[in-house]
């Protein structure tokens, strides 16, 4: 009996010994076990980083112009007589002399005698790094300087793979920035609106069923037409970021109406009425950090709906104009049936898109598992 109790009592005092877990060790010990999760997280951490240094990973200038619908070109480790090599190249393209019998287009094929080959860190286009170092090494390319084009160029001869490298700023740039203002603004609506309740609440609540009333894409269409063409590219983008944020946020302040709404009835918030804690003080010491977890699951997925409204209205023509690049501003050249089936890799911005919207989709399903236990 005295060895049972003896060892009770160890095992007791060794748990009280460990320190307790903070809220986010708790969340990651269960987040970083979510397969889906962690691949969510590196992706989206990868997307962030082309993004950021896309001048120095993209292997050509996404303005430089070659022949126009050239094909990807393969890399390969065999030299012309079909020896394995240890270096990596691709072949120029070059025509064979032939027809298409379908699209009676000009049939190209590998110019095994003009092997390009390939490096890390290799010299090309000069770039601004960060718009101020001046700098001409890009991460991958060809190692003489020579274009290659791993996935095809569209129809002014740009390198496909280049300007989605490129398109990934302006796209995620949009998506951030209009999911930053939604979460601002509607996580204060919501706040506001739960917290004090009565005729405020009301009032708040009728604006809100207003904006969530409006058929979103008509208005889209007709807001963004507004602009006129010779408007500034920044100016554009500034508009269409208003108006994704002025038609995305009322959603998010219903949703945390509703937390804020079941939060405010909590014994600890009610004690620290009862002990004359201001309403600031109540707002973001007690509720807020409660509602935060909820706000940031929210955010990883509405971040892939406002990607794909933007590759939506970019493919119409409405998100964003040259020279600006992005993925739905890509997608505006496979417009046409006959495009698409002789030149199917114009559709490749599209690969982008997916992976982002999987990505942050994956991220956001991971953190909701892991916040929701605890």
């Amino acid at each position: 009996m005295n060895e049972i109790q003896t060892e009770t009592v160890a095992a007791t005092s060794s748990r009280s010994s460990q320190p307790n877990e903070s809220y986010g060790a708790l969340v990651w010990r269960r987040f970083h076990r979510s397969f889906t999760g962690m691949m969510g997280l590196i992706l989206v951490v990868l997307l962030v980083v082309v993004a950021i240094f896309a001048d120095f990973i993209a292997p050509m200038s996404p303005v430089a112009t070659h022949e126009s619908f050239l094909p990807p070109q393969a890399i390969s480790f065999r030299d012309k007589d079909g020896a394995f090599t240890w270096r990596p190249r691709v072949y120029a393209t070059a025509e064979t002399g032939e027809l298409d019998p379908v699209t009676f287009q000009p049939i190209v094929g590998a110019d095994l005698d003009n092997p390009r080959l390939l490096g890390f860190f290799v010299k090309g286009a000069e770039y601004r790094l960060f718009g101020l170092l001046p700098a001409d090494r890009h991460f991958f390319g060809s190692t003489d300087d020579a274009p290659v084009h791993f996935l095809g160029t569209d129809k002014f001869g740009r390198d496909v793979l280049s300007r989605a490298i490129h398109g990934s700023r302006i796209s995620l740039a949009i998506a951030l920035s209009v999911v930053a203002i939604v979460t601002i603004v509607g996580t204060s609506v919501g706040l506001i609106s739960g917290y004090f309740g009565g005729a405020a609440d009301a009032w708040i609540q009728r604006f809100v069923e207003v904006v969530l009333a409006f058929p979103q894409l008509p208005l889209y269409l007709a807001l963004t037409s507004l602009i006129p063409v010779t408007a500034p590219t920044h100016v554009f983008l500034t508009f269409v970021v208003v108006v994704m944020s002025a038609l995305g946020w009322a959603q998010m302040s219903r949703e945390v109406r509703g937390k804020t709404l079941a939060l405010a009835r909590i014994e600890y918030v009610r004690a620290a009425i009862a002990v004359g804690a201001t309403d600031r003080r109540i707002i973001f010491q007690h509720i807020l950090p409660n509602v935060m977890s909820h706000v940031i699951v929210a955010v990883t997925l509405q971040i892939p709906s406002v990607i794909l409204l933007e590759s939506f209205l970019g493919f119409l023509g409405f998100a964003v104009k040259p020279p600006l690049i992005s993925w739905g501003l890509m997608l505006q050249d496979t417009a046409t049936y006959s495009v698409i089936g002789s030149y199917p890799w114009i559709l490749t911005p599209v690969a982008f898109v997916l992976v982002a919207v999987f990505a942050f989709n994956a991220l956001g399903d991971g953190l909701r598992d892991a916040v929701d236990p605890y």
